[in-house]
């Protein structure tokens, strides 16, 4: 299954969303995490566009969408949700189903509960929650905030391969592919990772935008949580207080992961099949 790279005008802001599956009826928004892309839902997006159309975002300042040139005031959530609103908006997409790594996630639990409430259907978060442990937002704010540079592709893959070792298991091919679609020249000829550094001003300028327990006890769809057993991200207490309030998630653990898996083999591309399936 192959997909097709657009460009649409959100909020003023370019955004660049691959599309799988485009002659189903039904959506689903797959959006990625922090300092990622919209290509790290490659391999389910092409699973689940046998019986979905996939629409996979790159998030403002990442990827292929646009830098933001007001960061302080656009790398936050609720402006990730207006993108997303408008996003939906002009792809005509009335109802969705969501599936969202770590700030996917958090970005359709916001949507879900406010801007996006009724058209959001069912809600898969990858290792997310309504709160974070604060020791694994420091470590991603160390490294994604102070991005390194590397002289070759081969150098940033091997980077990769031990800031994501957390994913789980992935092949050969899938860390070339995560390197290749993760990759930005600098002006000196060296390689760095494919996002705005500034994005982290998210934490600085919006310290408590992950904290959103208002916002899941206000949700009223069924939600799948997906928690890599040695998530540091997301605490086994809070997977548990999600179990137990607001919209009462199914919470299943993914052996072998921390934060977040991959998404990337049949065992993970059924569970979210068959939640947005309603089995």
């Amino acid at each position: 299954m192959s997909f097709t790279s657009h460009y649409l005008s959100c909020e003023g802001r370019e955004l660049h969303f691959t599309q799988w599956g485009a002659g189903h009826a039904e959506t689903v928004i797959a959006w990625h995490g922090l300092a990622r892309t919209g290509r790290d839902m490659d391999d389910i997006a092409a699973h689940l566009a046998q019986r979905w159309r996939v629409i996979c975002p790159d998030t403002i300042g990442r990827g292929l969408s646009q830098w933001s040139p007001a960061p302080a005031d656009e790398y936050c959530l609720a402006f990730y949700v207006r993108l997303a609103q408008a996003l939906l908006d002009q792809l005509g997409i009335s109802r969705c189903l969501w599936l969202g790594t770590s700030m996917g996630g958090a970005i359709g639990l916001r949507a879900a509960a406010t801007a996006l409430r009724g058209r959001i259907r069912r809600l898969v978060l990858n290792d997310i929650g309504p709160s974070l442990a604060p020791e694994a937002v420091d470590r991603i704010r160390t490294y994604a905030g102070n991005p390194p540079a590397f002289a070759t592709v081969s150098e940033l893959e091997r980077y990769f391969r031990t800031v994501y070792a957390p994913f789980g298991h992935l092949s050969e091919a899938q860390w070339r592919r995560l390197a290749e679609t993760s990759v930005r020249r600098l002006s000196d000829g060296r390689v760095t990772p494919h996002y705005d550094p500034a994005m982290v001003q998210q934490f600085q300028h919006h310290p408590l935008d992950y904290e959103q327990w208002d916002a899941w006890d206000a949700l009223d769809v069924p939600v799948l949580c997906l928690r890599g057993e040695s998530s540091d991200l997301l605490l086994p207490e809070t997977a548990e207080q999600m179990r137990n309030r607001g919209p009462r998630a199914v919470v299943v653990e993914i052996a072998g992961c921390g934060h977040a898996p991959a998404l990337n083999v049949p065992a993970q591309y059924a569970l979210v099949e068959r939640f947005f399936a309603g089995a």
